[in-house]
């Protein structure tokens, strides 16, 4: 399989952090083509920015699905990455070639919605917000998002964002996973369900239920001695 991964902002520093975690993430065999946006700008904030890096996310895109003289295709491309969050240029792009095209933020909204009932976005600035909250209310989880988080200071540059700002985003992910109030996958809206007379269930069933019940009582007692 061979994939196109793109950032479709202007900076090199975080395509090069792009391409680590991607290498790092591919299954073997995956072939990986990681380009950065020929036009546009050093970090996407706003939604006419994200209007911008569309327009050179799809240039890059054409270039790898163009036909050739002998009726082929240049790049050969089996999907492609928008690997920027707020996916600049969803769902449009995906009308511009016929292999799949996945956005960074789509698959982790999916992500985290298979994780636990909410969620929340821990952002690089307030300026972002808007763009953010109006991606996750187009895939329909608006309703699951807890909060936007975000850095209100001025960066020193996107690539360096995460060792610059190291204690802030734990602080702000700290922040985010208490107002989350859900607590691990097995505690809060997904804890077991409580002791109480039951019958008719499976063998099977009866003792999950009830090896669940008893974990999630020890946990309890255990956190409440801390």
């Amino acid at each position: 399989m061979k994939l196109l991964v793109i950032n479709p902002n202007i900076s090199d520093d975080v395509t090069a952090l792009i391409e680590s975690e991607a290498l790092r993430s591919a299954s073997p065999g995956t072939e990986l083509v990681v380009r950065t946006a020929g036009h546009g700008v050093e970090y996407i904030e706003t939604r006419f920015e994200s209007l911008i890096a569309a327009g050179a996310v799809a240039e890059v895109i054409a270039e790898y699905t163009a036909e050739t003289s002998d009726g082929g295709v240049a790049g050969r491309i089996d999907g492609v990455v928008v690997a920027a969050f707020g996916d600049p240029g969803m769902p449009a792009l995906k009308e511009l070639t016929d292999v799949p095209v996945i956005g960074i933020t789509e698959a982790a909204l999916c992500a985290a919605a298979l994780q636990g009932h909410r969620f929340s976005i821990i952002a690089i600035s307030d300026r972002i917000r808007p763009w953010y909250l109006d991606c996750v209310e187009r895939f329909g989880l608006g309703g699951r998002l807890a909060s936007i988080r975000s850095i209100n200071e001025s960066l020193n540059g996107i690539g360096s964002v995460q060792q610059d700002f190291k204690e802030t985003l734990l602080a702000l992910s700290r922040q985010a996973v208490v107002g989350l109030q859900s607590g691990p996958h097995r505690a809060g809206a997904f804890a077991p369900p409580p002791s109480k007379a039951r019958k008719g269930l499976s063998e099977n069933l009866d003792a999950a239920l009830a090896a669940a019940q008893t974990a999630h009582t020890a946990s309890t007692s255990a956190a409440s001695t801390n």
